[in-house]
């Protein structure tokens, strides 16, 4: 098995938001590819901790990041990159936060682009994000490409999750994984799933709302009668790794899915 990815990360993009949210993609990516609404991440459920835990493939007592604040690893660990530059394979990350310059080392990446949410606003951002993305693609195929999108985080911090500007937000996202989508040629493997939920307007406890998220992962090779238990964001990262044919590092905790 070896394809290309394009994972796709809405930052606190609970499961329950997708049905009230309506977006007509979501149906048909269900129906077309493997849905799991009860994916759990990690604790802390906290934005930084959490991609780590995606693209190391263990929980943070491991990684030891446990808040928003990077310190580098005490007995570190490959990621996806280093591991998909191991086995020549080209990545890309497109992000509208900051703190996520430290999820892989720069010797791993061919190509970074952060358009910044607090600057543009994360509406803004994830468009601009979204047509860089499509653009590299489209100029360089490459064989992982990561698109994360902020704008929802932020609106549920403003104004509470499930709230009606929060599920707008999830809409809003939509239209641009729907963009991204439609844009790229169709050989790509497409994982779309999110860090964390959240309750209130705060997230980073173990309650249902913050540890729940979703997971789609759609491509020619995917078998939507394919039923997944147990899953958890540590999973993602061997997955990737096993759908562009690359092994993944020892230290992993995580399994593949496929």
């Amino acid at each position: 098995m070896s394809e290309k990815v394009l994972l796709i990360l809405v930052d606190g993009m609970r499961p329950d938001s997708l049905e009230i949210c309506n977006h007509p993609l979501i149906k048909k990516m269900k129906e077309t590819g493997i849905y799991v609404a009860e994916a759990q991440t990690v604790m802390p459920s906290v934005t930084l901790p959490c991609h780590m835990s995606l693209f190391h493939s263990v929980p943070p007592e491991r990684h030891g990041i446990l808040t928003n604040t990077y310190t580098p690893q005490v007995r570190p660990i490959n990621g996806l990159c280093e591991q998909l530059r191991l086995g020549k394979k080209s990545c890309g990350l497109f992000y509208n936060w900051g703190e996520l310059r430290d999820l892989a080392k720069p010797s791993s990446i061919a190509y970074s682009c952060f358009v910044s949410g607090r600057i543009y606003t994360y509406k803004i951002a994830n468009v601009k994000i979204t047509d860089e993305a499509i653009k590299y693609i489209n100029n360089s195929n490459p064989d992982f490409i990561f698109l994360y999108l902020g704008d929802t985080d932020e609106v549920g911090h403003a104004f509470g999750w499930m709230t009606d500007e929060y599920i707008k937000s999830v809409y809003e996202s939509w239209d641009c994984i729907e963009k991204i989508i439609s844009s790229i040629p169709d050989d790509y493997t497409i994982i779309i799933t999110s860090d964390h939920g959240g309750h209130d307007r705060s997230h980073g406890t173990d309650l249902p709302e913050d540890m729940t998220i979703p997971l789609f992962i759609n491509g020619k090779s995917i078998n939507p009668t394919i039923e997944l238990k147990n899953v958890n964001i540590i999973d993602i990262a061997p997955t990737i790794t096993k759908l562009l044919d690359v092994e993944a590092a020892d230290e992993w905790e995580g399994k593949s899915l496929l």
